[in-house]
């Protein structure tokens, strides 16, 4: 029997509500109930419904998730929630249930900052994290740059965005064009048929006023507004919209400017290797521009697998064995949902 830790973790932070099992750094199961269907015909996520979805799947998830690892819940040595940042009614659901099976089991509990445990899933796929590393976490809520030297206790932020996070504006064009919500994947196929040229869209926070202050953050609200602008103007010329050409142009811009402050951030702190998470990880061009462009610049980049990308509990449980591996002290039974949590704050 390995003398790693066994530790299950619960991720309640918005629309998934997510179940995983590691020992170690291996992934003994990761159960996922979505309830973003639930939430389509809305074109967006609402806090009341994802908190009574994440109340009905709980226990089936966590049955789930013990049933694929082959264990029993008596059998794990820690639990790990996310305690923040997220949707504060979803957020407590996971909490409630993180502390009634500590408590139940007599088992610690360690409520984990949602972003750390993005950058802690990566180990689960590719081995320890390098430190230093850079991390560029890009999801629905956030857009962060951050500088790990060690992921349970030394993540220092460097960027992040000011307005509308990445995913956020893949939702919010990916409805200007009439396509699904979730709107990151549908833009991802459609830019694969389109011109990626076609259109010159804005790269937001790159003039050179910009870069005086905020050379490492972002900001996609101003994109959004031009592609909206440019689909409002064919419109009324009574031009049909190529909506691959939009989605493709759209798309670049957005993985441009991730990609050119990363590996900015990447040089002048001189890291060797970049991280990145978080639901628009999975989005195919950028990871195939952030690879092109470390390469040239001597730089490694590790992603994990698309699964491992979006919210999920395998991320939470990872982070939460690392903890107990390092000999990190637990978090108290009182333990609040705060969903402001800032990254500084890996255990709550």
């Amino acid at each position: 029997m390995s003398d790693a830790p066994l530790v299950l973790g619960i991720e309640t932070s918005c629309d998934e509500t997510g179940v995983g099992i590691v020992r170690g750094t291996t992934l003994l199961a990761d159960a996922v109930a979505s309830s973003v269907d639930e939430h389509a015909r809305f074109g967006g996520v609402v806090p009341e419904v994802a908190s009574r979805a994440h109340l009905e799947a709980m226990v089936p998830t966590i049955e789930r998730a013990c049933e694929t690892a082959g264990i029993a819940l008596r059998d794990v040595d820690a639990i790990a929630v996310t305690s923040g940042p997220g949707l504060a009614g979803a957020l407590l659901v996971g909490v409630a249930s993180a502390k009634a099976l500590a408590l139940g089991l007599g088992k610690p509990l360690y409520g984990v900052n949602h972003l750390a445990a993005h950058v802690a899933v990566d180990q689960l796929e590719h081995g320890p994290l390098p430190e230093p590393c850079l991390a560029m976490l890009v999801s629905g809520g956030h857009s962060s740059l951050l500088r790990v030297e060690d992921v349970t206790t030394g993540v220092e932020p460097l960027g992040a965005t000011i307005d509308d996070a990445a995913g956020e504006a893949f939702d919010k064009v990916a409805r200007l064009l009439g396509l699904p919500f979730p709107g990151g994947p549908h833009i991802d196929r459609a830019a694969a048929s389109g011109n990626s040229v076609a259109i010159d869209f804005p790269r937001g926070l790159t003039a050179r006023r910009d870069m005086e202050r905020h050379r490492f953050d972002f900001s996609f609200s101003g994109l959004k507004t031009a592609v909206a602008r440019w689909v409002e103007t064919q419109q009324r010329a009574g031009v049909a919209i190529d909506v691959n050409d939009v989605a493709a142009s759209f798309q670049e811009a957005v993985c441009d400017v991730l990609t050119r402050k990363a590996l900015d951030a990447a040089v002048t702190h001189g890291i060797e290797d970049i991280l990145i998470g978080g639901g628009v990880a999975a989005n195919s061009r950028l990871r195939a521009m952030a690879v092109e462009r470390a390469e040239a610049k001597g730089i490694r980049v590790r992603v994990p697998r698309p699964g491992l990308c979006t919210d999920n509990g395998a991320m939470v449980a990872a982070l939460g064995a690392e903890l107990v591996q390092r000999g990190r002290a637990p978090s108290a039974l009182d333990l609040p949902a705060d969903s402001s949590q800032p990254i500084t704050t890996v255990v709550a």
